[in-house]
């Protein structure tokens, strides 16, 4: 680490939050960018590329993400925040630089799962970061605002696809998201510094029922809990990643032109914005648990209603909702697992919620095709993606807040009492 950084300058509570945001921003921009340019993509000659192929690799691009997930989050654990924090975004960057230059679809589809090993793991190492460098009175309000980063890459990359689709093509789409390797990297470097929680972490002994972080999510009593978020996490995932894919080809199947269906993806995009903030403030009173049921909910009724053909500003005000119910639901999520695990596990829970999430991630654009590419009616496509939504409302409503005795403090020790049945 530069000398110049300090993990007691009170700047550092404004500096990193930034950083993460920005991170957590490119996450956003590549998961929705594959969807806005894909009406793009499909029609591009002369790879004649197929919908069931643009599935597939949807998919393929998610595995990277899953490996990522899993190797970061642990690595994060034993090695540091920054130096994963850095490594992944610096990968995900290059990967993302090479895609816009890919001469052909099969090379386009390595540089996309490349650049899914990066952002996997950029996720959970920004999330635990941000976390732990917030104060404890505020900690759910501010890592509310690093997590609308996402939604604001969707924003950008969704508003990229418009301006710059028509006359550029999808390569130029790309390489905006390459600018993170110009503009992040080197401000993580000198500005990001390694957080206290980790190395009171990594002072700390593990818990004596593991000898491992992964080991650790499953000690303690807290295995049914771990295993019941991961299940939520997927159907999260599947539910996101499957309507960011395919909004905008449901979109053109309603009748809208190529525009005007991306411009959804902008509409969704902003819905999870305004919903995180709002939801991460109500967490701040009632904890984050509510507030990924109630985004479920949100997400399985507006989904089943945009196949009922609504006037254009009732699916605009739908979109938005579905937007809250996709990516916010998740954000909160993401809120109460960090919350849920003591700091020398924080980010291998997370990664590893994140990471089997993503094989949800992965289902989503294939599971998606099945349904959009062929000549089923809107209606089924809408209603196939609010059917996971319901079912992660099931699961997570069985689940604990945190472990019993555990206090709000999420740099708490792990606690040995049991879980709530």
């Amino acid at each position: 680490m530069p000398r110049s950084v300090s993990p007691d300058l009170p700047r550092t509570r404004i500096v990193v939050p930034l950083l993460c945001w920005l991170a957590l921003l490119s996450d956003g921009y590549d998961l929705f960018v594959y969807g806005a340019t894909l009406p793009a993509i499909v029609g591009h000659q002369p790879w004649f590329v197929t919908a069931s192929a643009a599935g597939l690799v949807g998919s393929l691009a998610l595995v990277g993400v899953l490996i990522g997930s899993l190797a970061a989050g642990t690595l994060s654990d034993l090695f540091g925040r920054r130096r994963l924090f850095i490594a992944a975004l610096a990968l995900f960057a290059a990967a993302t630089a090479c895609t816009a230059l890919a001469p052909s679809f099969e090379i386009f589809a390595v540089t996309r799962f490349v650049a899914g090993l990066g952002i996997g793991g950029l996720m959970p190492t920004a999330i635990a970061t941000a976390s732990e460098f917030a104060p404890p009175a505020f900690r759910s309000r501010i890592l509310g605002l690093v997590l609308t980063g996402p939604a604001v890459g969707g924003v950008l990359a969704s508003l990229a696809a418009l301006m710059l689709l028509p006359d550029h093509g999808f390569r130029a789409v790309y390489a905006l998201g390459a600018l993170p390797l110009i503009i992040v990297v080197p401000l993580a470097w000198f500005l990001l510094p390694e957080s206290n929680a980790f190395r009171a972490g990594a002072r700390a002994d593990r818990p004596t029922s593991a000898a491992s972080p992964v080991a650790s999510l499953f000690g303690n009593h807290m295995g049914r809990a771990t295993i019941g978020m991961w299940l939520v996490a997927m159907c999260s995932m599947l539910t996101m990643f499957g309507v960011t894919t395919w909004l905008p080809q449901i979109m053109r199947k309603a009748g809208y032109d190529i525009g005007s269906a991306v411009s959804f993806l902008l509409v969704y995009s902003v819905g999870a914005i305004v919903g995180t903030l709002v939801a991460s403030a109500i967490a701040e009173r009632v904890g984050p648990k509510p507030l990924v049921l109630g985004g479920f909910l949100t997400a399985a009724v507006s989904l089943g209603l945009l196949g009922t053909h609504p006037p254009t500003a009732v699916l605009v005000i739908l979109v938005a909702l579905a937007g809250f119910g996709g990516l916010g639901t998740q954000n909160m999520l993401n809120d109460h697992i960090a919350t849920f695990y003591p700091a020398p596990i924080r980010a291998t829970g997370l990664g590893w919620a994140l990471g089997v999430g993503r094989t949800g991630a992965i289902v989503g654009p294939t599971y998606g095709a099945a349904f959009v590419a062929g000549g089923s009616a809107v209606i089924v496509s809408s209603l196939a993606f609010a059917v996971p939504a319901l079912v992660g409302c099931a699961i997570m409503s069985t689940l604990p807040r945190r472990p019993r005795g555990a206090t709000l403090d999420v740099d708490a020790p792990a606690t040995t009492e049991s879980l709530p049945h």
